[in-house]
């Protein structure tokens, strides 16, 4: 059973690496069981998983999973007591982890057209459940009204995930700013937002 689940899990690695290179369509079932080291073109993937997209869904539910801790933003500062410092975690982590997940950014902006439900179900797991979570997390620990929070959370959290989107997926870091720097004017955004 183990042997199972290893070729399973390297049909999906192989998979998402390949999606997020070529594309779905331009990704055969055949390059994907060569890349998972099987048999090209002997049905390989099939003992595992019905179809192509069967994969895909796959592929893109484990970094869904990966990316849990993202919505919990709570659980990432364990009370450090200061809001800049908090803000410098929650910056730094999600940009950590967006980094992780270029290959699923690729995927999803690259399938958006072609299998709209998949994409956007995923697309909703990852954003909706952030924003809300981040949102939460600025009301209850700023004092912020629920409205409030929420239009700072999708400002703040919108430039972190646009700021890897334009690197990880379309390739062009946004004039030239590095981390740093990014990070300090995003916190100095975020409390000027936030207010006293």
């Amino acid at each position: 059973m183990a042997t199972s689940t290893s070729t399973r899990e390297r049909i999906v690695d192989a998979a998402m690496t390949l999606f997020a290179e070529k594309g779905y369509r331009g990704t055969s079932v055949a390059h994907i069981e060569a890349a998972a080291g099987l048999t090209p073109g002997a049905g390989g993937l099939y003992h595992h998983f019905r179809t192509k997209e069967e994969v895909l869904a796959a592929g893109i539910e484990r970094h869904l999973a990966r990316l849990s801790a993202l919505r919990d933003i709570r659980g990432v500062f364990g009370g450090l007591g200061d809001l800049r410092a908090e803000l410098i975690v929650t910056a730094r982590y999600t940009l950590a982890e967006l980094d992780n997940e270029t290959e699923l950014l690729r995927i999803l902006a690259s399938e958006a057209r072609s299998h709209p439900d998949l994409v956007e179900g995923a697309v909703h797991r990852l954003i909706d459940a952030t924003y809300a979570e981040f949102a939460t997390w600025l009301a209850e620990r700023t004092g912020l009204p629920a409205e409030r929070a929420e239009a700072v959370a999708a400002i703040g959290l919108g430039a972190l995930v646009s700021a890897r989107l334009l690197t990880g997926v379309l390739g062009a870091a946004p004039t030239g700013v590095d981390d740093e720097t990014f990070v300090t004017t995003w916190v100095d955004m975020m409390t000027n937002a936030i207010g006293p």
